[in-house]
This record gives structure tokens, C-alpha cells and sequence, in this order.
């Protein structure tokens, strides 16, 4: 791929929303199976029978449409990615499928239960939802220990973890950062906080102890901690009521739905969203220059 392509595409991209006005997709989220090898506790995705894998035909059709749209970068989500095989094919298949279609990046999100050395995708996102017992708790007994030896073991030099923080793991936020930052091998954390979806209300947070979640993340990062989120974006999430600008990630269920937008505007849950992406894509259409630096050190170089 020429280097410069997303240079070049990204501007005019932002002129035609930003300008112009038009609703396109940047990113897309594309779900290739819910067949997991964790039952977490938050987890609405997993199935524990009849689990849907896609076909490499049916993924590659998500994928062109999805290009077709104006998508340029694509998440592979499930379930457990890692997992997925059609015939001869595996996960690397869908990645070199995508690089060929013309992503510009192939992203994919890992549980770390399982090895992933060797993936060919351009960035790798770890879930960590804790240190030690507190994610054990969450993802199941020995998870933790797997997730680091998984993280050292892959063969790069840095891989960014994701924490998703809900009822049970919110204590342990400032420790989860400081490993992050400590840690060798992990370049960045993310933080997102708990969407009660259907079945895992109990997870959410309080309104008190979600804006001392903010409050933690956003002084670690003025501090000059490694996390991924600008501080106009986690200031956004703080506020909840900000312009929402959520069809700049489009997604593909694993059923096959399309959806324009995040699927939490289909079960009304806008207003309880904890998908910190939604403050950073309004800080971007804000041209908050943080936000924006932070979107290319995600997106160009992984």
C-alpha cells in the first residue's frame, strides 16, 4: 500500500463531513463470528450453542460494502477473532482479504485466552479489564496469567490493551493504567466504560462513581500516562448530552445486519453510552487537536 494514500484521503474525507456535511463512515467494526473460548461476565456477543462463524465469502461481501461506503480502516471483532477458520483459511486470511479490497489498516481485538503471534494485522488491542484478580474475575480464573505471557509471546514489540470499566473493575482503574505504562510490551490503553446492554444492567456504573472514573483517566493523562483517549473526549464522555457523531464507524453484525452506527442507538442506549469513541469523534468533528492527533497515532501508525 502507497504510504501516502491515507494522507491524502483523510483530509478529503473530513472536508465532505465536516464541510459538506455528508454521513461517511471512516472505520468500520466488522463482527466475523460470537463463537468465544471465555464466558465473561459482561458479554452479550458470545453464544454458548450454535455459535455463527461467517464464511470467508460472506466476510469478504461485509467487507466490500463496507469499502463501498467510504470505510478505509476495519476492526475484526467477535467472539474470539483468533478462532475463526473456514477450511484451509484462517484469521490472516480475512486480513490479507482486507489489505487486498484496499483498507488502508486491519485492527484486530483479542481476549489474549489463546496465542496470536503471527497475526498479520497492522494493530492488535488487547482486552484487559483489570491486574491480576480483578480481571480474573471478570474473564474467568487464569485469564490474567495467559493475557501477559500471550502479550509477551507475540512476537511484537508493542501491543495497546483495552480496558473496559464497569461495576466490579472500577477500583482497580489506576492501577490497570500504571501497568499498562509500565509494562514493556503494551504501548497504549484505551478506556471505555461499562453499556448496560440487555442482561449486564447490574455492570453499569453510577453517575458519582462514572465522572470519578473520568476524573482518574483524564489526570493519569494529563500526567503523561500512555492512554489512547484525548481529554476532550473523556471531558465529552463526562457530559454525556454532546452532538453525537457515531455513524463515523459503521458495523456488521455477526448475524449479517448492517448497521450505519453503533448498535446501542438501536436498543436506546445513547444516553448511557460508555463507548468513550463517541467523545472522540465529536472531539474531532470539534477539531480538537489532541483528538486529532490521537486519531492518526491510532489509525496510520497503529
Amino acid at each position: 500500500m502507497n504510504a501516502m494514500k491515507p494522507f491524502i484521503y483523510l483530509p478529503l474525507w473530513f472536508f465532505k463531513t465536516r464541510v459538506l456535511g455528508k454521513k461517511i463512515p471512516l472505520q468500520s467494526v466488522v463482527f466475523i463470528s460470537n463463537k468465544c473460548n471465555l464466558k465473561c461476565q459482561h458479554c452479550t456477543i458470545y453464544a454458548k450453542k450454535d455459535a455463527i462463524v461467517k464464511t470467508l465469502a460472506e466476510i469478504q461481501s461485509d467487507l466490500e460494502y463496507c469499502y463501498q461506503q467510504g470505510s478505509r480502516f476495519v476492526d475484526l471483532e467477535g467472539g474470539e477473532p483468533t478462532l475463526w477458520r473456514d477450511g484451509e483459511h484462517d484469521l490472516n486470511s480475512i486480513i490479507r482479504l482486507a489489505k487486498g479490497i484496499g483498507f488502508y489498516s486491519v485492527t484486530v481485538t483479542t481476549n489474549a485466552a489463546r496465542s496470536f503471534a503471527g497475526l498479520e494485522a497492522d494493530s492488535i488491542w488487547v482486552s484487559m479489564d483489570g491486574v491480576g484478580a480483578t480481571h480474573d474475575a471478570i474473564r474467568g480464573e487464569g485469564t490474567f496469567e495467559r493475557l501477559v505471557r500471550h502479550i509477551e509471546g507475540c512476537g511484537r514489540p508493542r501491543v495497546s490493551v483495552n480496558m473496559v470499566v464497569n461495576a466490579l473493575n472500577h477500583p482497580s482503574v489506576g492501577e490497570t493504567i500504571r501497568f499498562a505504562k509500565d509494562h514493556r510490551n503494551i504501548d497504549s490503553i484505551a478506556i471505555n466504560l461499562h453499556t448496560p446492554f440487555p442482561g449486564t444492567e447490574a455492570l453499569e456504573l453510577d453517575e458519582a462513581t462514572r465522572h470519578q472514573v473520568l476524573d482518574k483517566v483524564i489526570a493519569y493523562k494529563k500526567k503523561g500516562y500512555p492512554i489512547m483517549n484525548s481529554v476532550a473526549g473523556l471531558e465529552l464522555m463526562r457530559k454525556r448530552d454532546f452532538k453525537k457523531y457515531c455513524w463515523m464507524a459503521n458495523f456488521v453484525m455477526v448475524d449479517g445486519k448492517r448497521l450505519p452506527e453503533c448498535q446501542g442507538k438501536e436498543t436506546g442506549l445513547c444516553e448511557r453510552c460508555g463507548f468513550c469513541m463517541a467523545g472522540e469523534m465529536a472531539s474531532v468533528m470539534g477539531m480538537k487537536l489532541e483528538t486529532l492527533l490521537a486519531g492518526l497515532k491510532l489509525r496510520i501508525t497503529g
